[in-house]
């Protein structure tokens, strides 16, 4: 009998198409593992980083790949748009890998720990493509993988990631070590200490709001967990739960879940035959009101996402070509929708809570002029906000629009076709939403 799993080829060639395989109409939002649901309600935990401080635990949810060796750097520079002039030990980069068309794999966070020792986490589909390339490729690099907590098998993560951000962060943080941390650039590092625990204090925040990320070794996480803790007692720390983390994107235009581009191309059916069908390529649904039977109107392009700061052509790289004819021609833009009170009443009524990754079909004048990739309910404004690309056109703050909300059945019905779909007005405001992120956070 073979145990093999199925790849994520066998499994498209048996469906007929990748859509047959990824289309699951009302597919659950995912949770994250270990975490609480909420510890004092999702919506008291949403308002914490907003108005006072927050702790994220982001040590369960990501996974993580190391990448160690001579070979690492130029491993990372064949098979991603980064500028890697000047990246410093302890400097973090949003990792932008895209295939030859130029489509975007999906993102993640790529930290220098080291010399020739790089660590990439979040969403496993860049840490598989880094993976292939290394072991098909000639490098001469180690690779390891930490599987998110749900998946892993056995054991403990290999890191701690605890996340506080909100007005009163840096209040926090000077409390915790007895003063203040050394200036740190936004998105760089810097070795700290606690009770003889030694581990890194990273700028960065979601949600828009200022903040640090602490990462060390997990032998000393509930140690230095329980000091944060302590700590903010007198700042009110509140610890968010795993349904207000995963809404705190939103308002900081972070797209988290855009379709991996390698579903269709000839090119990459040796990559897809070495992807399981149990791999997040295979697992990750897509759901909503936009249907469409071929998978390359799901792929996006970095320069959408915002990604286009990120993206340099000073070394040579696969997808280098199509990005330089794509830079000054991308279609959509990146905007913040804002949903109507009364449509929202209409269609909604009161919901307790609300986070869709579905792609939902954005109209205007009955054609479509977009898509959404992230909807949630923001509570302390008490109104749906979504993330979604739309036509240059229609971009514009303060641009009226149609969100299209339900489920389409899938493979085998008209793409076109309306199953009861419900229509709310919604209007057109910048990404990112949140003032901060979209003028003060990543000027230093």
């Amino acid at each position: 009998m073979n145990m093999t799993p199925k790849s994520l080829q066998q499994a498209i060639d048996d469906a007929g198409s990748p859509l047959g395989v990824v289309w699951k109409p009302n597919a659950k939002s995912w949770e994250v593992p270990v975490i609480q649901p909420e510890y004092i309600g999702w919506r008291a935990e949403q308002a914490a980083w907003r108005d006072n401080v927050a702790l994220s635990d982001l040590s369960h949810h990501m996974w993580d790949l190391w990448i160690e060796g001579p070979d690492a750097l130029r491993l990372l520079k064949d098979y991603s748009a980064n500028n890697y002039e000047n990246f410093v030990v302890g400097q973090a980069k949003q990792f932008v890998p895209v295939t030859a068309k130029g489509d975007i794999v999906t993102d993640g966070i790529l930290m220098r720990d080291a010399e020739e020792r790089f660590n990439l986490s979040g969403v496993p589909a860049s840490q598989s493509w880094i993976r292939y390339h290394g072991e098909k490729g000639s490098y001469d690099v180690e690779m390891r993988v930490d599987p998110d907590s749900g998946l892993r098998k056995a054991g403990e993560p290999i890191l701690f990631r605890y996340q506080i951000q909100g007005p009163n962060a840096l209040p926090l943080a000077e409390a915790l070590f007895g003063g203040p941390l050394p200036k740190t650039k936004f998105f760089h590092s810097t070795p700290v200490s606690l009770g003889g625990r030694n581990f890194r204090a990273f700028r960065h925040g979601m949600a828009g709001m200022p903040g640090y990320e602490f990462i060390g070794d997990w032998a000393d996480a509930a140690y230095v967990k329980e000091a944060i803790l302590k700590a903010g007692e007198e700042f009110g720390l509140v610890h968010v739960g795993g349904k207000a983390y995963y809404t705190n994107g939103i308002e900081s235009g972070w797209i988290p879940t855009p379709t991996p581009g390698i579903f269709s191309d000839p090119d990459l059916r040796g990559y897809r035959e070495w992807l399981s069908l149990f791999s997040y390529e295979g697992q990750k649904p897509l759901h909503g009101s936009f249907y469409s039977d071929n998978i390359e109107d799901y792929y996006v392009s970095p320069f959408e996402l915002g990604y286009g700061k990120s993206i340099a052509f000073n070394h040579d790289y696969l997808g280098r070509e199509a990005l330089e004819r794509a830079k000054d021609d991308y279609r959509r833009r990146r905007v913040t929708l804002i949903f109507d009170k009364d449509d929202m009443d209409r269609v909604f009524g009161q919901p307790d809570y609300l986070n869709s990754y579905g792609r939902y079909r954005i109209e205007a004048g009955g054609k479509m002029v977009g898509m959404s990739f992230q909807t949630g309910l923001i509570g302390p404004l008490n109104t749906i906000l979504s993330l979604a690309l739309v036509d240059q056109d229609h971009a514009a703050p303060g641009t009226q629009v149609e969100f299209v909300w339900g489920e389409h059945p899938g493979p085998g019905h008209d793409p076109a076709g309306d199953f009861g779909f419900q229509r709310l007005r919604a209007t057109v405001a910048p990404s990112p939403y949140n003032d901060h992120a979209r003028t003060d956070y990543r000027k230093d």
